[in-house]
């Protein structure tokens, strides 16, 4: 694979693009401007498209498949469920369902322990806030304003990065938006620790002022992936379970990007020490199959059913999904992806402080384990962002063989490489980002490049 190779378009692509074209509904038709490539197979850190390129994916496909793409564990078990049991009713217990609640079970922080299991990060987030209401007799829902939940009709109003909640009717009451710590370019203007999580003090003020009185939840992801690769400060999560357990709320941790060994903890939360009152986790949970998971207190668990809980679908529990669970779980343990990717995201991380050394235009790097990401800025003192630059530096990467994720306005690129990288896949990925952004700047410095 070279770092340097043009995208070759052929007849066959062609036609798959043109077939595609006229029959695939694509909520992001704005993505697949022609030519994209079109994958064909995937193993390890690389897919292939139809013309045999290779790529590198820093995106783990949608990144869900942070274990690797088509990994053998995942696959045994899936064809294993396919040659025994593939759906199970949901009112009725099936083995695989069993297997992988106890699986998680015995991983979660406690007081987690309860499991159960859908198909998307949406359902599992939305399940969480039903189990919340139900629980605490309250509908009112908080997130932070940089928040990513999903796209179901609950989810998508607790989802207000990019503006993905707006243009599709009137909202469900009781939502709110609470301030993101973004300490980069703080809202507020302040600095941490001096600041004493002001943030999250006015949000709180002007929660509890636009509230009836019918507080349930709020829900967050403990490092704003989506949002930008944006870690809280220490304390805030901590904070924040405080200051939603004295109105009475419960903590939703959505744990969809940042769980399952990804940041170099088993989950992102137990970085410091915070358990929430629910969990959730989807992406690579599955191995790259549809399953979800909610995870909840003994104690939550009685409440919402005592107050006469209904939820899940056709695909609750279904064993399929279950067996791909299992396997994930199992291979988190067997191999101690935690730790691996604690080194990995050190190796990672050397390579882009590095780079920042070299480009003025890099301003922040931000995560842990194999989850990063560079934000762009027109220069370091004033921090303003660099729109724009950062589809720049994607689109040449990925005509050079790599994919990765452009965030914030195209201001920054977020890289989620699989537990199966290699240290020679991340000198060719640092490669080909360097060469990537010494071109942007060219192209621009020369009134080649978008201003």
């Amino acid at each position: 694979m070279a770092a340097d190779g043009n995208h070759v378009v052929g007849p066959r692509e062609q036609e798959l693009f043109d077939t595609a074209t006229e029959y695939s509904f694509r909520g992001r038709r704005d993505k697949f401007a022609f030519p994209v490539p079109i994958i064909v197979s995937g193993s390890g850190s690389v897919v292939v498209d139809t013309t045999g390129k290779e790529y590198l994916d820093f995106n783990s496909g949608q990144m869900c498949a942070a274990f690797g793409h088509s990994h053998p564990k995942i696959a045994d078990a899936v064809e294993a469920s396919l040659r025994t049991l593939v759906h199970c009713g949901n009112t009725i217990l099936n083995t695989k369902e069993i297997e992988l609640a106890k699986e998680l079970g015995q991983i979660v922080p406690r007081p987690l322990k309860k499991s159960t299991f859908l198909t998307s990060g949406s359902d599992a987030n939305e399940a969480a806030l039903t189990v919340a209401k139900k629980a605490t007799g309250g509908f009112e829902v908080a997130a932070p304003h940089l928040n990513m939940a999903g796209l179901g009709d609950m989810a998508r109003q607790v989802t207000f990065v990019d503006g993905w909640h707006t243009g599709y009717g009137p909202g469900q009451p009781g939502v709110y938006a609470i301030i993101t710590p973004y300490c980069y370019r703080c809202p507020l203007k302040l600095s941490y620790p001096s600041c004493e999580l002001q943030c999250l003090k006015l949000s709180m003020e002007l929660l509890d002022a636009q509230s009836c009185g019918e507080l349930a939840a709020v829900l967050t992801e403990p490092i704003f992936s989506a949002g930008g690769v944006i870690e809280p400060p220490p304390g805030w999560l901590a904070a924040l379970k405080e200051a939603c357990h004295e109105r009475g709320m419960l903590l939703i941790f959505d744990e969809a990007q940042t769980g399952m060994g990804k940041t170099g903890d088993m989950f992102a939360c137990e970085h410091e020490g915070v358990i929430p009152d629910i969990l959730t986790l989807s992406k690579h949970f599955g191995g790259g199959i549809e399953v979800s998971a909610m995870i909840s207190t003994p104690e939550v668990e009685e409440k919402a059913f005592a107050a006469g809980l209904v939820m899940g679908h056709s695909h609750t529990n279904d064993p399929l999904g279950c067996a791909a669970g299992t396997a994930s779980v199992r291979l988190l343990v067997d191999e101690g992806l935690a730790a691996k990717a604690k080194a990995m995201g050190k190796y990672w991380r050397d390579h882009l402080e590095n780079m920042a050394q070299r480009y003025e235009v890099i301003g922040d790097i931000r995560g842990r384990g194999l989850l990063h990401g560079l934000e762009f800025v027109r220069d370091r003192e004033s921090k303003e962002a660099f729109f724009g630059f950062a589809k720049d530096v994607g689109d040449r990467c990925n005509q050079k063989g790599l994919f990765l994720s452009v965030r914030r306005k195209a201001s920054m690129l977020r890289f989620v490489p699989p537990f199966t990288t290699t240290n020679a896949q991340f000198d060719l990925a640092a490669e080909i980002i360097d060469s990537s952004i010494a071109e942007s700047l060219d192209a621009r410095a020369n009134g080649k490049g978008a201003s």
